[in-house]
């Protein structure tokens, strides 16, 4: 599989490069020259498939011939070696949990592949490499753990000061060891420019060898086209009709993967980009107008986005063609007040949990079935309630328990280095620290 260039369409490299280099040039996404389709035999017959053999079928010609098959198949065993189930809330909406995984929250998956894919790739090689990568909250968790020890990679997170949660917090600081976290003065979208600002900066690319983790790199972009097929799955054994999808949208890295599985065959009713006060792509929608602005800090802050950098992947599935995206596509805002009234009454209601984000997916869905009765459809859990306290409790006025698993995290030590959003303390930073 060739990849292009956003930006560049004269810039192509394959799987390996692509995952090794993050972006192109002038920022630019990487995205593939060609849409394989799935097999119509695949797709009818997914109740008999494995997870294992779905997450094979899915990612084996994106790879192409630069993994070795069987190395692959241990990949992608590892990328969803944890249940993935979809349970249902009510008669019309059911909810694909995610966050079973090792840092509860849906990047699990795509952070676990493209960390055995770097690994394979950078056996033989003695350069050291450097994964920066920005967060809005749950990307640095998956992040640090599936690259934590692994030789010859440094992991460096930019995350937005007092915009994550404790339990996020926890996740991408408290390792030590090769992952490195740095705490800026600002929003996420401070955290994204630095980031990019890093990648085209010629002394820093002279002195180290970058990548990136963000779903900007197609080994985070891609995997997550496989728990929509997992979730097709399991709706097929219990529903007649394609279901509509509600996915939690930022960065739009998430919904872009289930919409390239949609391109591939996969059946969908439509799709739903559930988005918070953060509200740039619903507004696109009305208007056609994109206009980026400054992150509204909000509840649910992984999706906390002023300029999502994956909505470009988007526009380029659909061909720039705005009616054809709109039939496919639509979005809703949903703000903080919204939020913690959807959690209270699903709880009440249906004696179901929900996160901030998957908070925003039910309020989304909901508004949308409402305007189209007779269809039903699923919303993406993204995150575990518990990592999001401070709302949740306000919503169901009672305390969550933190999972065992979670015990010894929350007892280690912070460990972060505080700049502001300038860049020249990040080159600083990572000229000098690294």
């Amino acid at each position: 599989m060739i990849y292009y260039n956003l930006k560049d369409h004269q810039e192509k490299i394959d799987f390996k490069n692509a995952t090794i280099k993050g972006q192109g040039k002038e920022k630019g996404l990487f995205f593939p020259e060609n849409i394989p389709q799935f097999n119509e035999e695949f797709i009818q017959n997914l109740p008999q498939c494995s997870n294992e053999e779905i997450a094979y079928q899915c990612m084996k010609d994106f790879v192409g011939d630069e993994i070795p098959s069987e190395i692959l198949k241990e990949i992608v065993a590892e990328t969803v070696s944890f249940k993935i189930p979809l349970v249902k809330i009510n008669e019309q909406i059911s909810v694909l949990e995610l966050f079973h995984g090792p840092t509860l929250a849906f990047k699990d998956i795509g952070a676990r592949f493209m960390s055995r894919c770097l690994s394979y790739f950078l056996k033989d090689q003695q350069k050291k490499v450097t994964i920066l990568v920005a967060t809005s909250g749950d990307t640095g968790g998956a992040v640090a753990h599936g690259f934590y020890k692994i030789p010859q990679i440094n992991v460096v997170i930019l995350y937005p000061k007092n915009r994550v949660s404790p339990v996020q917090e926890k996740q991408l600081t408290a390792l030590g060891e090769n992952i490195s976290a740095i705490e800026v003065n600002g929003s996420f979208d401070d955290c994204q420019n630095l980031v990019k600002q890093a990648f085209s900066d010629q002394e820093i690319n002279s002195q180290l060898f970058l990548t990136s983790a963000n779903s900007i790199n197609i080994a985070r972009w891609l995997p997550q086209q496989i728990y929509y097929l997992i979730a097709l799955k399991q709706w097929i054994q219990q529903h007649k009709e394609h279901p509509v999808i509600c996915v939690p949208s930022g960065n739009f890295g998430n919904i872009c993967a289930g919409l390239l599985a949609h391109f591939r065959g996969m059946p969908a009713d439509h799709f739903i980009a559930a988005c918070n006060d953060n509200h740039v792509i619903p507004d696109y929608l009305k208007t056609q107008k994109f206009e980026p602005h400054q992150a509204v800090p909000t509840l649910s802050n992984a999706m906390d986005v002023g300029n999502p950098s994956n909505f470009v992947r988007v526009l380029e599935l659909f061909g720039n063609q705005f009616d054809a995206l709109k039939n496919t596509v639509s979005a809703y805002s949903v703000n903080d007040k919204e939020t913690i009234n959807t959690i209270t009454k699903v709880y009440q209601k249906y004696n179901y949990l929900l996160d901030p984000h998957t908070a925003v997916a039910f309020a989304s869905l909901e508004k949308y079935l409402e305007e189209n009765p007779g269809k039903k459809g699923f919303i993406l859990g993204t995150a575990h309630p518990v990592k999001f306290p401070d709302a949740v409790e306000k919503a169901i006025h009672t305390s969550i328990q933190i999972p065992g698993s979670l015990n010894e995290l929350m007892k280690k030590e912070k460990k972060t280095v505080e700049i502001n959003s300038d860049f020249e303390e990040l080159k600083r930073f990572l000229l000098h620290k690294i």
